[in-house]
């Protein structure tokens, strides 16, 4: 009989878990959307919701090596560790227990509106995609607010889509990408200087009071460093409040703001057959493991738990920056960053007929069907 592994979350990272290890193993995969909703390159997903949908929201059927597997589009309401059980709620309500071998939180965060635990439909999330799109597309001037990639991105797409369309990029004292290396931080601020992003270093920004970036709003934005109001039809709040899907986690699984705890195998410290991966797992400063091949080391080390050979376990490995192509594809091609600074210019030609189908869809994701 074939051990159960549950995956706690079909997000980016979780999907390529699942990928590494079925069908050797029985995989069920818990999530509360019913296809893969990336979180990555929202800049694409607000300026060409089209393109991004072509590549980031795809159905878990379209994978190839997933055939076979199941799925739960539902939300985990309790984790039982001495039990080994998790318990599902599922979109009609009704729940279901489920028993694992091993599990893997991969549950990734709730980051404004474009990364959420929220239980959907298809439906649900298309409408979500397309209102938000179209409100920017409909404003005169647009205001990103955020100093990290997701802010990078947004700016800069925003702009590359309606040239004739102001866009202004608010960010604080750390400066634009701190988490990357001085050699990306310089190449993309030139970039988006050259496609005309007005720049907005030193601006602390004040969020209206119970907000958390769920939403776009109209201006004006007010700053507590003493800059004066600003006025924007839409702004679009990339601040960085993220809040890891944690909330069925037991405390004791737990650092104090919430992220689960990671051994440097990527198990859940003092328990034996719980893994975390992704932007939930406490790995580094950075939470880095939704890169790095995080999945991979927790594929293989689901394995050498199974097998009886955790002797053989691989340890993670983290880098000191931020890497990835930033800000995505774009009218010239994509620029992918490495963790060093050092980075490769892929032209538009090679991203369409080679990156995608080939480097990703067959060799990343082992395959994937046409829509």
């Amino acid at each position: 009989m074939k051990k159960r592994i549950v995956i706690a979350g079909l997000g980016d990272t979780g999907l390529l878990v699942a990928l590494g290890l079925h069908p050797e193993v029985e995989v069920i995969g818990v999530s509360p959307k019913p296809c893969l909703v990336s979180g990555q390159e929202l800049g694409t997903r607000v300026a060409r919701p089209g393109l991004w949908r072509e590549h980031y929201l795809v159905d878990f059927a379209r994978y190839r090596k997933l055939r076979g597997m199941a799925t739960r589009h539902g939300l985990i309401t309790r984790l039982l560790p001495e039990r080994d059980e998790v318990v599902v709620r599922r979109m009609d309500g009704t729940e279901e227990t489920l028993r694992y071998d091993a599990l893997v939180l991969s549950m990734g965060v709730t980051n404004g509106f474009w990364r959420t635990a929220t239980l959907e439909g298809r439906e649900d999330v298309e409408q979500g995609i397309d209102e938000v799109a179209s409100q920017l597309a409909a404003a005169a001037s647009v205001a990103v607010v955020g100093g990290g990639a997701t802010a990078a991105s947004a700016a800069s797409n925003l702009r590359e889509a309606h040239p004739d369309k102001p866009v202004t990029l608010f960010f604080g004292e750390r400066g634009l990408l701190p988490d990357y290396h001085p050699r990306v931080r310089k190449q993309v601020v030139a970039r988006l200087e050259r496609q005309g992003v007005a720049l907005r270093p030193g601006h602390r920004a004040v969020m209206p009071a119970g907000f958390a970036g769920e939403r776009l709003t109209p201006g004006p934005i007010a700053f507590s460093s003493g800059q004066p109001a600003f006025q924007a039809d839409a702004v679009l709040w990339a601040v960085g409040r993220l809040q890891p899907n944690t909330s069925f986690v037991p405390a004791n699984m737990l650092e104090e703001d919430g992220f689960v705890r990671a051994d440097p195998q990527l198990r859940v410290p003092g328990y034996n057959n719980v893994f975390t991966v992704g932007d939930v797992a406490a790995t580094d400063p950075n939470r880095s493991s939704a890169r790095n091949s995080g999945f991979l080391t927790v594929a293989h080390n689901v394995r050498c738990l199974l097998e009886g050979r955790e002797d053989r376990m691989k340890a993670f490995e983290a880098t000191p920056h931020r890497w990835g192509s930033v800000l995505g594809v774009q009218h010239d091609g994509m620029r992918v960053f490495a963790p060093n600074g050092l980075s490769v210019g892929i032209g538009l030609f090679w991203v369409r007929n080679v990156l995608f189908p080939l480097v990703v869809r067959r060799g990343i994701y082992k395959g994937v069907d046409p829509a």
